[in-house]
């Protein structure tokens, strides 16, 4: 889904991948740019101990998303899907400069990295908003953990645990007691991540729905489903834990107990992606994934 023109940029707020020395000239690049259009920027202290020299205000990670008017993301796919989870909800555009491997997410590269941000500065670009999914873990009538997530809610067992018992509904109807490594609930933007390894579908990031795919079933006709956006997926854990993890994002993991419920719907609110205008997704499979080679 492409959203409408973004506003007019004023405050432009910059997260970085830890570490990212390389990232150093990059940094004074896009301070020069924006300074000469009289754009403020914003940056984490991680950017100052990067690149200490760049014109920018340093405030914390958490302050950025409610001060800018676009994100530039330093690193890679990672970083992103931790930016997602900051923002909270706020329709902040987000564009990601990618310095990791794989850049579903990170499409921005080096090559032309300025006429790109001037293009973005100046409107002439696109902005997809992703769906995203609200996670809830329960224990009994306690909320224990509660999230947005933009790839996908992993239950999944230790390397060492026994196969176990998912109980898994949809809108309160029973669909299956699943017997295997695990479960993914992803999104489409989640799709060409985990549950793609899993054997789960490609599904364009432009749709709204649901995927489930099982991890190493202990049935091989358990086949990934589709689920329409709008309805509720449960997930109960039945057989006793063994060191059971429901995992966000791949980055937050919460241990689960026996009984524990884990409820997934679609969110009401979305990732708003800044992307490269001359680029679309068939390409990014082909280039990424090799795919149809």
């Amino acid at each position: 889904m492409t959203e409408p023109p973004q506003q007019t940029i004023e405050t432009v707020g910059m997260i970085l991948k830890p570490h990212l020395t390389r990232a150093a000239e990059v940094i004074r690049d896009i301070s020069r740019l924006l300074s000469g259009r009289s754009v403020a920027l914003l940056a984490e202290p991680a950017v100052k101990e990067i690149a200490p020299d760049c014109e920018a205000r340093f405030i914390e990670r958490e302050q950025i998303p409610a001060l800018a008017d676009l994100i530039l993301v330093l690193g890679g796919d990672g970083t992103i899907i931790a930016t997602s989870r900051l923002l909270a909800g706020r329709p902040v555009p987000v564009m990601g400069i990618n310095f990791g491997s794989l850049g579903y997410l990170t499409e921005f590269t080096l090559d032309g990295l300025i006429p790109s941000m001037e293009a973005v500065l100046e409107g002439r670009t696109k902005i997809a908003g992703r769906m995203m999914l609200s996670v809830k873990v329960l224990r009994g009538a306690e909320i224990i953990a509660e999230f947005d997530l933009l790839n996908d809610a992993v239950v999944n067992k230790s390397a060492l645990a026994r196969i176990v018992e998912i109980e898994t509904s949809v809108d309160d109807v029973h669909v299956s007691t699943f017997r295997a490594d695990g479960m993914i609930l992803a999104t489409p933007t989640g799709s060409t991540a985990y549950s793609l390894s899993a054997g789960g579908p490609i599904v364009h990031p432009a749709m709204d729905a649901i995927l489930m795919t099982p991890i190493c079933p202990h049935t091989l006709t358990n086949r990934p489903l589709v689920i329409p956006p709008d309805s509720v997926i449960t997930m109960r854990l039945a057989s006793p834990p063994e060191d059971v993890l429901v995992t966000l994002d791949g980055q937050i993991g919460i241990p689960l107990t026996v009984q524990d419920l884990v409820t997934v719907r679609a969110s009401p609110r979305r990732f708003h992606l800044v992307q490269p205008i001359d680029k679309n997704y068939f390409h990014v499979l082909r280039d990424k994934l090799r795919w149809g080679q």
